[in-house]
């Protein structure tokens, strides 16, 4: 789906014109990019279409039989557990690992997303020379296998138990080793040999290091207010820098990373960063002074052996005074004071309380014991209570982040690194993960994921600058779900230091063996669908929709219930507008039904992919949808070739007449036919003012003569849309993404956010009851016109998996 991730002749940024983080506010479906991974495949721009992996084998002389033989090796290993055969599993998995290397990554998807092979040449080298090219089926290679863990003691391969096991563990009695955080002394002494092992480690150590390099010749983060969203930006660019400088440092004994971590730390405390007061980081807007307190945090405890003690004050005693005693300040006003700790407060459960309380748990951790204050005891006292009543209770009960796709980022890697840093430090993660529903969250992730982007209703937030999907890493590891590790370490966003020590490299399998390929998330806060043809083949079908209750959501939602996202062909046909701008008046304020929140095309019903009836915003209050599904259940193999049976289907529908007014009765159904090569939306309604169905498309639309049908094209690629049902009276029409004229005002001096390059089609109804009925068909390569299929007409109460067979 062609995106704006950024105006590259922006002005406003504070980091020069063409700052390729710099957004501002004008693309569509734009969640922001993340920092793209240093390799040769994005640098020139591997496509979309690339269906063959290279992976090269240096030394080894081996031929077809060898690597018949690592699939028997490999797939044996199950039924020996002993420790010889542990090892040799484990052994044997990371040979076809390395075998296969590091997917390339899809350049222009929006999420870089890894591009997975139909088959794979080996070239077998022997001191450069080419001795056998191997082109294998997937579904025979040893790699893809399934999802497990190859329990070993070799340290090259795994990582050790560590050392550190206290009996009664305690949050302020902590290892007495350096580093505390994250990253143990242990691990960082073994991790020199598993880079040599692992493809992945030493592909991410690489990458780690040349943005370490790049960061280095910048001068330090300058000081820039950004309106309501402060200074969060800086503060993430200065830990995002300070991990990389003292993870070089570490690897290399080089003192000159240390010199430039210093000199950004002075810099983010010195006189020209902010007011020279104990607010410098801007604690009004909490999540600023939480991240800046954590990058503080990760010097001062990863160069702790190396800083001066003058250094270890001065970092410290900046930490206390602009972070830590802002927290205690925070917790003290979380119903409101002289500046609101909001984010301290009860059943604020969203990414604020996660970030925020992991922040301040980093800071504390990272001085205890130095701090003669008492402001770090105290502090842990209260963040780490606090973070088990809220931050864990952000994951609903089916694993969906309750604010939104894109804000699953922030608040899981803000909860994920005070939860290892708890267990690295004090042995225990005190209920951060033990009773959660995080170990359901990684695979919220995995099925919102879509070819190309998320499903992403919702605001998408700020800039990922530190913030990766990464905690799937932490998750499948503790959780023992080897699917989350597989699925994100092929991820453009992987290679950060995190991932070097949240990685279990004994992990082996394709994520997509035994996966299904739908999945429905039932709880009332957010009842969503995810359905798709295949997980390996980016330009395969994916549909989601949901419904769910439009309160409860950290106002980061939109009223959209049935609102809904179409990838086929390799692009994004029915897509999300994505976040209006922050710095809007009222934007957050609060999500009544007469917020100012609403009055925001990208907020309002009309700004989604559903019904809108008299063109009013849908009921906050009152929407309690209740929602149905099935599907003939499918699950893909081992192979990344996958083709699914004609006869395989997925259904859901909704009943969301409680979320509109003027509506007697709306049920809403999408459904996948013909093998998957089709979709069918269908809106059962009765309403007594003007109905309008609406969908939001990049692409160039073309209706025909008669009205009900259209065709769409993006770039080489078509999609033919057609009405059904009714077959008289409708009339497709085409308009641009904006208000209506006679919507209720925007507040003085508010601009709503443009969306260029964006048509909505739509069809308007008379008040009345109808069926309306709306198939869409991708124009795939080599199906012909007598290929697709008319569905019959079936009232929505009757649908089954065989309804419309």
């Amino acid at each position: 789906m062609a995106a704006n991730y950024h105006n590259a002749n922006a002005t406003n940024s504070p980091y020069g014109s063409g700052d390729p983080y710099y957004n501002e506010s004008s693309g569509y479906i734009t969640p922001m990019p993340m920092k793209k991974r240093t390799s040769n495949w994005v640098k020139f721009g591997i496509p979309v279409a690339l269906a063959i992996v290279v992976a090269v084998v240096v030394g080894a002389v081996v031929g077809s039989k060898h690597s018949s033989s690592k699939t028997a090796s490999a797939s044996g290993s199950a039924s020996d557990s002993s420790p010889s055969g542990q090892a040799a599993a484990a052994s044997s998995a990371a040979s076809v690992k390395n075998a296969i290397g590091i997917y390339p990554t899809g350049t222009d998807s929006q999420y870089l997303l890894p591009l997975y092979p139909s088959t794979v040449s080996f070239l077998y080298l022997n001191r450069g020379r080419v001795l056998n090219i191997l082109t294998t089926n997937q579904t025979n290679a040893a790699a893809f296998t399934s999802p497990t863990f190859h329990p070993t003691t070799d340290a090259s391969l795994a990582w050790p138990q560590d050392p550190f096991q206290p009996s009664n563990p305690s949050p302020t009695s902590l290892r007495p080793d350096r580093p505390r955080l994250i990253a143990p002394s242990y691990k960082w002494q073994v991790l020199p040999q598993l880079i040599a092992n692992d493809v992945y480690l030493k592909s991410w150590n690489e990458t780690i290091f040349g943005n370490a390099t790049e960061y280095y010749s910048l001068p330090p983060v300058q000081y820039f207010m950004d309106g309501s969203s402060g200074i969060l930006d800086n503060c993430r660019y200065v830990k995002e820098r300070v991990k990389a400088f003292a993870y070089v440092y570490r690897m290399t004994n080089d003192t000159k990373w240390v010199d430039r971590t210093v000199q950004e730390l002075d810099n983010a405390a010195g006189p020209n960063f902010g007011p020279n007061n104990s607010t410098k980081w801007n604690p009004s807007h909490f999540l600023d002074t939480a991240e800046m307190t954590a990058a503080f945090a990760i010097a001062y405890d990863w160069l702790y052996d190396i800083l001066s003690p003058s250094q270890k004050t001065t970092i410290m005693t900046n930490m206390i005074t602009y972070g830590l005693s802002q927290g205690i300040h925070g917790y003290e006003n979380a119903n409101g004071g002289d500046w609101s700790g909001w984010w301290a407060a009860d059943n604020i459960q969203g990414n604020w309380n996660c970030v925020c309380n992991s922040g301040l748990t980093l800071g504390a951790l990272a001085i205890l014991g130095d701090d003669t204050t008492g402001t770090a005891e105290q502090i842990l006292s209260l963040s780490i209570p606090n973070a088990v009543r809220n931050c864990v209770n952000a994951v609903s009960t089916d694993g969906t982040w309750t604010e939104t796709a894109n804000y699953w980022y922030f608040g899981t890697t803000g909860h994920a690194e005070m939860a290892s840093s708890l267990m690295t430090a004090a042995g225990s993660d005190f209920n951060m993960l033990v009773g959660s529903n995080f170990d359901l969250t990684g695979l919220y992730h995995m099925y919102v994921s879509g070819f190309g982007s998320l499903f992403n209703y919702g605001d998408h937030g700020p800039n990922k600058y530190s913030t990766t999907a990464n905690p799937m890493l932490l998750y499948g590891d503790y959780f023992q779900h080897p699917e989350y590790v597989l699925f994100q370490r092929d991820q453009h966003d992987a290679p950060e230091p995190w991932s070097m020590f949240w990685y279990n490299p004994t992990v082996s399998g394709a994520f997509w063996d035994g996966m299904p390929l739908d999945h429905f998330f039932d709880n009332s806060t957010d009842q969503w669908a995810s359905m798709r043809s295949t997980w390996t083949d980016e330009t395969g079908m994916y549909v989601a929709i949901k419904a769910g209750e439009l309160l409860g959501h950290q106002t980061h939602n939109d009223l959209d219930c049935g609102d809904f996202v179409l990838d086929a062909l390799g692009t994004r046909w029915a897509g999300e507008l994505g976040s209006g701008d922050y710095n809007s008046p009222d934007y957050f304020t609060s999500d009544s039904q007469d917020a100012v929140r609403w009055l925001y095309y990208r907020k309002r019903t009309e700004g989604q992919n559903t019904i809108l009836v008299n063109q009013q915003n849908q009921n906050v209050v009152q929407a309690q949808p209740t929602v149905n599904h099935g599907t003939t259940g499918e699950v893909q193999g081992s192979s990344t070739v996958y083709n699914v049976p004609n006869s395989s289907t997925a259904f859901w529908t909704a009943d969301l007449t409680t979320a509109y007014n003027d509506t007697t009765s709306f049920k809403r159904g999408i459904r996948m036919l013909n093998g998957r090569k089709q979709v069918l939306l269908q809106d059962d309604i009765t309403a007594s003012q003007p109905i309008m169905w609406r969908m939001h498309t990049n692409a160039t639309v073309s209706v025909d003569s008669s009205g009900s049908s259209a065709t769409l094209t993006i770039d080489d690629k078509t999609l033919n849309m057609q009405v059904l049902n009714p077959t008289t009276g409708i009339n497709l029409v085409i308009g641009d993404a904006v208000r209506f004229a006679n919507d209720p005002p925007l507040p003085a001096g508010a601009v709503d956010s443009p969306n260029p390059n964006v048509t909505v089609i739509s069809i308007s109804l008379d008040p009345g009851t109808y069926s309306l009925q709306v198939l869409f068909n991708p124009q795939w390569p080599g199906m012909a016109t007598s290929d697709f299929v008319t569905p019959p007409s079936v009232a929505i109460d009757s649908w089954t998996v065989t309804s419309h067979n």
